[in-house]
């Protein structure tokens, strides 16, 4: 039987630290701040633009006021900046493939901001695969607030979300959504810390897993 499955995108579909910390990085340089160590940003991927800006500036005891510019050029070099299809985790195209074909329909709800994330989807050669798309700042609130996956859903009768973060767990828990954890991703606790229906480490076995699931 199908399903609408939606899938968080960083972490998940995507290792997209590189062009994140890149971003952060040349925002920061333009200020004639110091960057920060790829593995810094990493932790502070997940939450959301806002909440990554203000660990930034955290991280390098920027004042308040620094915050909204910061947080303006980051969004205007996240939706400049290209993503390569390499970023793709690998086995992810051929199992979006599979699954759309055993007739799942697929959404993305991830709290990166939405015209970023069209443009990453485009960058990799995903874009088709989507019916819905929500970003980050798509809705009012972000994950872990259960609103964004109930619009990502559709109001979908059955239904999973993938992810890799301790924020989709919160959500999908919050959703009352299976949820299935990527364990390649950027996820910071231990699996066992997780809410989670199973786990998978490669692209490769999600669809059987889906299936078993269905």
């Amino acid at each position: 039987m199908s399903l609408t499955i939606a899938f968080d995108l960083d972490g998940t579909l995507i290792d997209s630290v590189p062009q994140i910390a890149d971003c952060v990085n040349r925002a920061l340089a333009d200020r004639g701040i110091a960057p920060l160590a790829r593995n810094t940003v990493q932790g502070f991927v997940g939450r959301g633009l806002p909440a990554l800006v203000r660990q930034v500036a955290e991280a390098r005891q920027l004042p308040e006021a620094a915050q909204d510019p910061l947080h303006d050029r980051i969004l205007a070099l996240y939706t400049e900046v290209d993503t390569p299809p390499s970023a793709l985790y690998p086995g992810v195209r051929a199992a979006l493939g599979v699954l759309k074909d055993q007739g799942h329909s697929l959404a993305i709800c991830t709290n990166k901001p939405y015209e970023a994330t069209l443009k990453c989807l485009a960058d990799t050669g995903l874009a088709l695969d989507f019916d819905r798309v929500i970003g980050g700042d798509s809705l009012p609130t972000r994950k872990p607030d259960p609103a964004m996956l109930h619009a990502a859903l559709d109001g979908a009768a059955r239904a999973l979300y993938v992810g890799d973060s301790e924020t989709d767990a919160e959500t999908a828990d919050a959703a009352q959504v299976p949820f299935l954890l990527f364990t390649e991703g950027y996820r910071k606790s231990p699996i066992e810390d997780l809410p989670h229906k199973a786990t998978f480490s490669d692209f490769t076995i999600l669809p059987q897993l889906v299936n078993d699931l269905s």
